[in-house]
């Protein structure tokens, strides 16, 4: 199952934390990181891909180092439609930051200095995307299956967070 289909799951999950709002919080922040750019949102969508493949990365070794309450707890702290810089800090060392900026950039044609500029507000919104299967009562307990999918990918260096974001805008949209 992709991860959209998780996301929906979420959704109509009344035991975990997706919902139609934040869905529809998450495409207006694209909308204004496409805005705040003058990309159009496909661009956006692209960055929030590279962005989300680092993330992914920082997960799995948050993971694999301290186990799955932690990266849950990561998400849980720093997932939103706000910027927030401590997001960008505790998943990405400044040399990393330069270098999801970078790939970002060369993939989308953006500049890296832009691409940095934008970090606090995509790493936020690529963890609320996480956060949507997260436990409705305790995030803390029982499984995200929307997390799981995304951790457990398979590993091709393509991420569906900009996907899911295309589709997630199509379906609140129609």
């Amino acid at each position: 199952m992709g991860l959209f289909d998780q996301i929906l799951g979420a959704v109509s999950n009344p035991n975990q934390q997706g919902s139609l709002g934040q869905i529809g919080s998450i495409i207006n922040a694209v909308d204004q990181l496409s805005d705040r750019t003058g990309a159009d949102p496909s661009t956006i969508q692209s960055v929030l891909g590279v962005v989300g493949n680092y993330v992914r990365s920082s997960l799995q070794e948050k993971q694999a180092t301290s186990g799955n309450e932690e990266a849950q707890a990561l998400v849980n702290q720093y997932s939103g439609t706000s910027p927030n810089p401590q997001a960008v800090d505790s998943l990405f060392s400044p040399a990393m930051q330069q270098q999801v900026s970078e790939i970002a950039a060369q993939r989308t044609g953006l500049d890296a200095g832009t691409i940095q500029q934008l970090l606090p507000l995509a790493v936020p919104v690529v963890l609320n995307f996480l956060q949507s299967g997260a436990n409705a009562q305790n995030p803390q307990v029982g499984g995200n299956p929307v997390l799981n999918s995304f951790l457990d990918a398979d590993r091709d260096g393509d991420v569906d967070i900009a996907d899911a974001i295309q589709m997630a805008s199509q379906y609140m949209r129609r």
